[in-house]
């Protein structure tokens, strides 16, 4: 098939590449990449700070993260969206939404003449898949089957899990002695909950995510320096620093996540992952071989000893296999192709073509 024009819609919340935290904004960006690369034509809608290597579109200089006057957020977010919609057919065959929060592309599912695509990046509830479900006929690529299962009655076209720039991430054969947290302060991340598993089976844990009320509340009384150390937010060397030094990444999330990309990433480094049973860590962790599934935090705390004794070598490789970011663009561009053909045959697009 022929090079396609891609808008790729990207979270104005803060640049691309992210500096610290923004999962939806490094993946975004690594696709974006790699479509370049494959040799489409691709318009990245993001905001004025952001770096890429495809055709920049912007309509504010930085994110909303880092500019408080930007509020409600969703008018932001929502007016990026229409800078790339109203473009249309005159532009691009294809406009891809990321929707870190929820889809509010589908608003303009019928009011456009070209595919658009939703990717979603949190685990939806009944009660919004049922208010998605106005739009049938609007197509959303999951980004694990149990995200796909989740969006059931909705119009999933492929499931394309997530990739990582793995040349990026370093290995280490030989860890340093401590475990790591590495993710958001919030009750479904866990944090809590690792801090016990650690001091449970006598080690130190050192967490990095970005400061917030949530560390102030639970977790800075339970940072000693000593055993429980706080690195703050990390960059990317930092981040791949202390995947690399670590016995293990400890993931004892309390509510199903779709993907969990830390996952992915401490893999890519060789780092083996204790994780508990919950939403897609079956799909993304291979149980006994990458890292180990735990029922709850008393498996995990009595079971780290099985993490350990991995062959950290194994997990690299199982890890870069798996979670390239070129098998993630190849993916996409395969459900873009599809999507083009269907729209070209489509009565929509021959009305659209007599106009």
């Amino acid at each position: 098939m022929t090079p396609l024009r891609i808008a790729q819609i990207c979270p104005v919340a803060t640049a691309v590449p992210p500096v610290g935290s923004g999962s939806v904004e490094l993946v975004t960006w690594l696709l974006t990449e790699g479509l370049v690369k494959r040799g489409h034509d691709v318009t990245l809608f993001a905001t004025g700070d952001s770096t890429t290597s495809a055709r920049l579109e912007s309509i504010y200089p930085r994110g909303f993260w880092h500019d408080t006057t930007m509020w409600p957020w969703e008018l932001y977010e929502m007016l990026n969206l229409a800078a790339a919609v109203e473009r249309g057919q005159r532009d691009f065959d294809i406009v891809h939404f990321q929707a870190a929060y929820y889809p509010m592309s589908l608003g303009f599912a019928r009011l456009t003449h070209v595919p658009l695509v939703q990717t979603l990046h949190h685990s939806p509830t009944p009660e919004e898949v049922r208010l998605w479900s106005r739009y049938p006929e609007a197509p959303f690529v999951a980004i694990s089957n149990e995200q796909a299962r989740l969006l059931s009655g909705l119009n999933v076209v492929g499931t394309v899990l997530h990739g990582i720039d793995t040349d990026s991430f370093v290995f280490r054969e030989t860890p340093d002695d401590y475990l790591l947290f590495l993710g958001r302060f919030t009750d479904g991340k866990g944090p809590v909950q690792a801090i016990e598993v650690a001091k449970r089976a006598g080690f130190r844990i050192i967490l990095a995510a970005p400061e917030d009320d949530y560390y102030h509340q639970k977790i800075a009384p339970l940072v000693d320096g000593e055993r429980v150390i706080y690195a703050g937010e990390v960059g990317h060397e930092r981040k791949v620093e202390l995947f690399s030094g670590a016995r293990a990444l400890l993931y004892p999330v309390q509510s199903g996540e779709p993907f969990g990309l830390v996952l992915a990433e401490a893999m890519a480094c060789g780092t083996p992952v204790a994780a508990l049973d919950r939403g897609a860590v079956r799909e993304v962790i291979d149980d006994g071989v990458t890292g180990i599934v735990f029922e709850n935090e008393d498996a995990m705390a009595a079971g780290l000893d099985r993490v350990f004794a991995l062959d950290r070598r194994i997990v690299r490789d199982r890890g870069v296999a798996r979670y390239g970011a070129m098998r993630m663009v190849d993916e996409y561009i395969a459900i873009y192709e599809k999507l083009v053909r269907a729209h070209a045959a489509s009565p929509a697009a021959e009305t659209a073509g007599a106009r």
